[in-house]
C-alpha cells in the first residue's frame, strides 16, 4: 500500500450538480482526504492524498460523477503524499 497525492482537474457540466459534495462523501468513503472546490472557470479542482490505488478508484469515479453531471475532461497530475489533511472537505 502506497500514499500518494493526486491534483485533479474536473471539466463538463461539473456545477450546479452537486458534484462537490458527492465527490466528498466518494472520497470519505475511500478513506481519501483532502478537498474539492469550483473553479470561477466552471471546472471542479480537488486534491486528494491517501492510498493510491483509493485515489484512482475516486478518479474513476470522477470520470462519470453525480447524476446531472455531463463530464468532459478529467486532467491529473500526480505527486508526492505530504499527509496535510486530517479529512476531506468542501473549499468555497
Amino acid at each position: 500500500m502506497s500514499n500518494a497525492r493526486a491534483h485533479v482537474i474536473v471539466s463538463g457540466i461539473v456545477q450546479g450538480v452537486y458534484f462537490r459534495a458527492n465527490t466528498r462523501e466518494e472520497a470519505k468513503r475511500l478513506s481519501i482526504n483532502g478537498w474539492v472546490k469550483n473553479k470561477h472557470d466552471g471546472t471542479v479542482e480537488i486534491v486528494a492524498e491517501g492510498d493510491t490505488e483509493r485515489i484512482e478508484r475516486l478518479i474513476g469515479w470522477c470520470h462519470k460523477g453525480p447524476p446531472g453531471a455531463l463530464v468532459r475532461d478529467v486532467a491529473i497530475e500526480w505527486g508526492e503524499f505530504k499527509g496535510e489533511f486530517k479529512d476531506f472537505s468542501v473549499r468555497y
